[in-house]
């Protein structure tokens, strides 16, 4: 290999690295065997990062033509639900063919967010939607949709280098527009979008309030563009809501299983509620364990349900926010990382300003250092252990393939009770003993 060919390649690496937007934009008018070569010489995480920035018509070409080594070692490093997006929008055959080349683990991961609810704007959706890049002028987006027959385009949504929608315009608003002009310059304010996991109710709403002749779908935090419902479909789901309400009237509508029988509440409630029963047995032996500091300082009984009840709270918020974003895929159980770590954070944070509020109250109650040292310390250390279990408690469900919603509660509250009465408890313990500190 010459000197300039090294330099050649390392000049290449340093802008995919530095610049993966223009790399894009640059592999988008690259012939494929190129632009496939390229993606080959560089690391997985850096050429998925583009490959996620591509024009999706683009990346699917390059998609079906990549060798299976190539999409192997791709695909774990890019973006899930920009992966999963891509592998929609193969052919049946293709599809099958890419998933079967992927980790068990992964292929599963992938149709499962290919995979939508019943009644939510994913399942609707058209994913095949043509994307057009801010930084596309009005005369490049017209000439693209004449090289595009067969598809219906009726509205253009407008991405950035991120694939993130910035806007959505009608073709009327392009066709008029100067050519010259960049799309990125027409967009008048955020598009009306919806969620990919949002209802059809919240579809229909938009429908009205809007007059939409279609609605973008966003995944994610990071609002990337999923898809597209079409009028068509959006009138079928005006139509479908018209006749649930309907049903409604009658007692056989979407409530239905609200109101369903006492038996079947029972069946479902109960071996949950016994589940629950041996928690809290957990929750007193670890009261037990410190009896007699308890029968020492009864002040301790005061303050043992303001740990508690702090923790439990603390893991409350964190777990009905980690539960949310698995139920609207902003993130994967892979990602636990993250989440945890920011609720962590969080945890501490809102229990060092907590503690200082409740030691106060205490010194001011008992007149004693000791107490409020411990139901300081002891707050910071529950309330951030809380929000961390919180967090991992409906991640860890998913990944074992369980419901959050239906036994995570039980137990987090286990586990913030072991957790606010073992640590408040076995530091006064600590520092009745060890330092006699009086309490």
């Amino acid at each position: 290999m010459t000197e300039n060919t090294k330099a050649s390649q390392a000049l290449i690496r340093a802008f995919f690295r530095l610049h993966p937007g223009e790399a894009a934009r640059a592999l988008a008018s690259t012939p494929v065997p190129e632009a496939l070569e390229l993606l080959e010489t560089q690391a997985g995480d850096r050429a998925a990062q583009v490959l996620e920035r591509l024009d999706p018509d683009r990346a699917v070409v390059l998609v079906e033509n990549m060798e299976e080594a190539l999409f192997r070692r791709l695909w774990p490093a890019m973006d899930e639900g920009v992966a999963a997006s891509l592998l929609a929008r193969l052919s049946p055959e293709s599809r099958t063919e890419r998933l079967a080349a992927l980790p068990v683990r992964l292929a599963a991961e992938m149709e499962e967010l290919m995979r939508y609810p019943a009644g939510s704007a994913g399942q609707i959706m058209d994913s095949s939607v043509t994307v057009f890049s801010v930084e596309e002028t009005a005369e490049d987006a017209l000439t693209r949709i004449r090289s595009l027959p067969e598809r219906r385009i009726f509205d253009l949504c407008v991405v950035d280098d991120d694939g993130a929608l910035t806007a959505l315009l009608s073709l009327q608003e392009v066709a008029v527009a100067q050519p010259e002009v960049r799309l990125g310059q027409l967009a008048q304010g955020p598009p009306v979008c919806v969620q990919a996991m949002s209802s059809r109710e919240e579809v229909v709403e938009l429908l009205e309030a809007h007059k939409l002749a279609s609605l973008p779908v966003i995944g994610g935090v990071d609002g990337r563009l999923c898809g597209i419902i079409r009028h068509d479909a959006l009138v079928e789901a005006a139509r479908h809501e018209a006749s649930g309400n309907v049903q409604a009237m009658f007692g056989a509508g979407r409530e239905e299983r609200a109101l369903s029988g006492p038996v079947l509440a029972v069946r479902k409630r109960l071996p949950w509620l016994q589940v629950n029963l041996g928690t809290a047995f957990l929750a007193a032996a670890a009261v037990a364990l410190f009896e007699d500091t308890i029968a020492r300082f009864t002040a301790l009984a005061v303050f043992l349900p303001v740990v508690a009840g702090q923790a439990g709270n603390t893991g409350a918020q964190a777990l009905a926010v980690a539960s949310r974003g698995l139920a609207l895929r902003e993130f994967r159980p892979r990602r636990w990382f993250y989440v945890a770590r920011k609720e962590l954070l969080a945890g501490f944070v809102n229990g060092v300003a907590i503690a200082l509020v409740a030691a106060l109250a205490a010194y001011l109650w008992s007149g004693t250092t000791g107490l409020p040292l411990v139901l300081g310390v002891s707050m910071v250390f529950s309330m951030s252990m809380a929000s961390l279990t919180g967090a991992l408690i409906p991640i860890v469900l998913t990944a074992l393939g369980k419901d959050p919603a239906q036994s995570a509660s039980i137990f987090l509250t286990t586990v913030t009770d072991v957790i606010g009465f073992v640590s408040f408890l076995g530091l006064a313990t600590l520092i009745a003993t060890s330092f006699g500190m009086p309490l």
